[in-house]
């Protein structure tokens, strides 16, 4: 399935279950909402898109903890968990995507590489699921791509 096709499975999925979505993007920049909101009739489900590169915005914007930055970095579970959480209590939405992690060319470590993303998966009333993935460093739009489809699967899983 494109990504097109798999953002409109997940309205479908929300719509269908009456479930308002929002999303946490920081190595995305946006792309999830947008392959959200480029879909006709998305507004029945898709809440709000937070677009958190920077710390501050994660602490500002979703609650992220100074310490939770400090301890584990922008790029980890604890901060996607967070992140994911936030979305909730920042919206009115009861499902959250949250994705953090190194797109690349440059920024990457030993300890977390280029092509390290975070995924955070939150429901209303339950602790936010978190997933780790490498998809090595073949390049920054590979990587976006990909972190946009593998969010957009995660959210579908959880509904099914």
């Amino acid at each position: 399935m494109s990504n097109a096709e798999l953002a409109n499975a997940l309205l479908q999925a929300c719509q269908q279950r009456g479930i308002m979505l929002a999303t946490a993007e920081s190595c995305t920049g946006g792309l999830i909402i947008a392959a959200l909101t480029d879909i006709a009739g998305s507004s029945a489900v898709v809440d709000r898109g937070f677009i958190t590169y920077s710390n501050e915005a994660k602490m500002e914007m979703l609650g992220v903890s100074a310490a939770t930055l400090e301890a584990h970095g922008a790029v980890s579970g604890a901060t996607v968990r967070e992140m994911a959480a936030g979305a909730l209590t920042h919206s009115r939405a009861s499902l959250s995507l949250a994705v953090t992690g190194i797109a690349g060319p440059s920024g990457g470590s030993s300890e977390k590489p280029v092509g390290l993303v975070w995924f955070g998966m939150a429901f209303a009333g339950q602790p936010a699921v978190v997933e780790r993935q490498l998809f090595g460093h073949k390049g920054r739009e590979f990587i976006r791509h990909e972190t946009v489809r593998h969010a957009l699967q995660l959210g579908l899983r959880a509904l099914a």
